[in-house]
């Protein structure tokens, strides 16, 4: 029997919002793990203590921005929107039903007027990594670096031609070092003083969003974009790095000081680290083997021209300090160039009679040439790890972790694209994402329904890479906090 349905919202009802949120909600589960009293800490000297209005809690202000970060709302004004209808929201802010709720220009003018050009989102994200730390989520021994790029606020059809100086890499005077030492061993004379002035190249800036970089990359977009180098630690997946740089910086040159970063921040005692082929580089070998960190990084096969030998098919034969070509004619060292790699070339009498001179050149003196850095040891050994047993287990983590990672923040935290504009803007962005991410992470494993899986997870972890390193299993200090916990 059909009825009428009757009108059943002009009656006065006494709810509580509390009881309107569902137990397994996922704000209810952040507010249980993670303690946002330090927020408040550390903006307080910020506000004037006896002067001007009452200002809102910069707790219930970051808070906000944390519920656009957690459900992807882009827009700061849809935010407020939300907030006005969502019990859920105005529970977890300490609104009640007729509180009213901070105007969205409330979160722009704190930004650009109190917060901007301090540290205050640095900080929020280290903080809820140490949290993280107290919990037993990070344990610091093995991380997983790569980089994303967010969409620029600025369209790629509006920029201008502009001559810049070429960035300087900090290790110039180690390298150069390097290549004066070798040159003596080998009895050439001393290249001339690096000029002081940088190189200059020309670039294409935009209008818009000047800070940004135009991306050229295989496989990738072309346009304004921003890179977001991640690093993420292995045992819980929490990420404990987040760097923004303009599109136009190579992945690998912020890395060395991101890690000593993290090491001299949060104490960690690094072991492995697993990056993508792109960090590749001698300078970047050499430093983690100095650190006594055992890198394991992807390889890329070099570019060469259909039908021409490889360069693998050359031994280096250290005891002569020479290259043998698969006809097994030498070539010697000639030279070492200031960007540091040994030039090597054979004897054109020798090759213009070989039979396979159209495999091995296309020089018109028949002279064959190879190249090879100072410090390609380094690299040689790095390389053996990505071949080992262990070193595949570790690498094969990073689809689980930091790729995981990018995606879940492209996919859930709308982190395709820069909300802002300007570097320091994305950098917030950036970081305040992550810390959320952060925060989804603890409160799924830490609350009940999620405290067997972490252990389960972490003792497994552990487990397997104890196993792989030769030793045997023990239940560590941190693995008994995790089951008290």
């Amino acid at each position: 029997m059909l009825k009428t349905p009757k009108d059943q919202q002009v009656k006065m009802e006494f709810v509580s919002i509390n009881d309107l949120v569902p137990q397994n909600h996922l704000l209810r589960k952040i507010a249980k793990v993670i303690d946002f009293s330090f927020i408040r800490k550390r903006t307080k000297e910020l506000y004037c203590e006896d002067n001007g209005r009452p200002a809102i809690d910069p707790v219930v202000l970051f808070k906000m921005l944390f519920i656009g970060y957690l459900f992807g709302i882009r827009s700061e004004r849809q935010l407020v929107r939300e907030i006005e209808v969502n019990m859920a929201y105005r529970w977890f802010l300490g609104f009640g039903l007729q509180d009213k709720i901070p105007n969205a220009s409330t979160l722009s003018q704190n930004r650009r007027r109190r917060f901007n050009g301090t540290s205050v989102a640095q900080d929020i994200f280290d903080g809820i990594v140490v949290q993280a730390m107290h919990k037993n989520l990070v344990g610091g021994h093995t991380l997983y670096t790569d980089s994303t790029h967010l969409k620029a606020n600025a369209n790629k059809n509006k920029y201008k031609e502009k001559q810049v100086s070429k960035s300087t890499k900090s290790y110039l005077g180690e390298l150069d070092e390097a290549v004066e030492e070798d040159r003596r061993e080998h009895g050439k004379k001393p290249l001339k003083v690096r000029s002081v002035e940088p190189e200059e190249k020309q670039i294409k800036q935009s209008t818009t969003d000047p800070e940004s970089g135009y991306m050229v990359r295989e496989g990738k977009p072309k346009g304004f974009f921003y890179l977001d180098h991640r690093t993420v630690d292995s045992r819980c997946n929490i990420i404990t790095d987040s760097h923004v740089t303009s599109a136009a910086l190579h992945d690998s040159v912020p890395y060395l000081e991101r890690l000593e970063r993290q090491i001299d921040r949060f104490d960690f005692s690094v072991k492995n680290v697993g990056l993508d082929a792109g960090y590749f580089t001698p300078h970047i070998c050499k430093a983690l083997i100095e650190k006594d960190i055992y890198g394991v990084i992807g390889y890329r096969r070099p570019p060469r021209r259909k039908g021409m030998l490889p360069k693998r098919l050359y031994q280096y034969q250290p005891e002569t300090d020479c290259y043998i070509c698969p006809e097994g004619q030498k070539l010697h060292y000639v030279t070492t160039n200031r960007e540091g790699y040994r030039q090597y070339a054979s004897s054109p009498e020798q090759c213009q009679s070989c039979r396979r001179l159209g495999e091995c050149t296309t020089s018109r003196t028949h002279k064959k040439t190879i190249s090879r850095h100072v410090w390609q040891n380094h690299k040689d050994l790095i390389d053996q790890h990505r071949l080992s047993e262990y070193g595949k287990r570790v690498y094969v983590r990073r689809k689980e972790t930091v790729e995981r990672s990018f995606a879940d923040a492209k996919e859930l935290h709308g982190h395709r694209y820069a909300r802002f504009r300007g570097l320091s803007k994305v950098q917030e962005q950036s970081l305040l994402s992550s810390a959320c991410q952060n925060m989804k992470k603890m409160a799924m494993m830490l609350v009940p329904i999620g405290l067997l899986h972490a252990i389960l997870s972490s003792f497994l972890r552990h487990f397997r890479l104890r196993a792989l390193s030769g030793g045997s299993f023990t239940t560590t200090t941190q693995q008994n906090n995790l089951l008290a916990t």
